[in-house]
């Protein structure tokens, strides 16, 4: 058994460090002359670079200690109690990192969808092991916790169709020409320039409520990207606002009485 001079902990510092380079070079090729003749996606790219890093330095590792006089059997007890703690404490981590392997492989999420997570309306910029970094209509830049990806209900509106329906309710007093009402509705969908032809815009007549008729007005769009869903509603409601007060059309609302 050798003993652990300074001289064997220099010479391990220094082999860790050159293979940890070579360990960079091999990825390099790996990336550059190889995987690209498999067909295989930038995700699971990242994922088997990234795993074939951590195992090369975990083998350069054990290596290096057994080689400076280190026995790996004597640190059997003390890594096994320091990593019963470590994995109470990196619960989430490990939960999130899994996560993101399930999700860059099972790809039912990619960079540039749009989607609705935890009732946010965003746009995917990046998945990385253990979040996934998307942006609000706002602007605003969220990191995201993978597991709320596996755990949680996603709705992605890119993932198979772009094109996206919208729905409008709207609400008229009860004495109001429905066939007028119709008429106005579809008016203003089809003079939209977001508006598709087809499928064509169509309107419901839900029924009669508590203050009024009702009625939903569905287009369609081509575009998942929640700015535009909210601008096209918005445009529309103006249009269908402005020629309601040109036919005199009452929008009503409930009133409160006093005693």
């Amino acid at each position: 058994k050798s003993d652990v001079t300074l001289l064997t902990i220099i010479q391990f510092i220094v082999f860790v460090v050159v293979f940890y380079f070579l360990s960079r070079l091999f990825r390099r090729f790996l990336k550059k002359r190889i995987l690209p003749h498999f067909g295989i996606t930038e995700n699971i790219q990242f994922v088997i670079l990234r795993f074939t890093h951590y195992l090369m330095m975990l083998a350069v590792i054990l290596i290096g200690l057994n080689s400076v006089g280190i026995q790996l059997t004597s640190l059997t007890v003390g890594v096994g109690v320091i990593g019963v703690g470590i994995a109470f404490g990196l619960q989430n981590i490990t939960s999130n990192f899994i996560s993101g392997i399930i999700m860059l492989f099972e790809r039912n999420v990619n960079v540039g969808d749009y989607i609705t997570v935890d009732n946010i309306n965003c746009k995917v910029v990046a998945i990385n092991i253990r979040s996934t970094t998307v942006v609000t209509p706002e602007n605003t830049v969220l990191i995201i916790p993978n597991s709320k990806f596996i755990e949680g209900i996603v709705t992605n509106w890119s993932v198979l169709d772009p094109k996206i329906r919208i729905s409008i309710p709207v609400r008229v007093a009860y004495y109001t020409n429905v066939q007028l009402v119709t008429d106005i509705l579809l008016q203003c969908a089809k003079e939209h320039e977001d508006v598709l032809d087809e499928p064509a815009p169509i309107v419901r007549f839900k029924g009669y409520g508590d203050f009024g008729v009702n009625f939903d007005l569905f287009v369609w769009i081509a575009q998942p990207d929640p700015k535009i869903r909210f601008k096209v509603s918005s445009d529309i409601y103006y249009a269908i606002d402005k020629l309601f007060k040109k036919h005199g059309i009452v929008v009503p609302f409930q009133e409160f009485g006093y005693p």
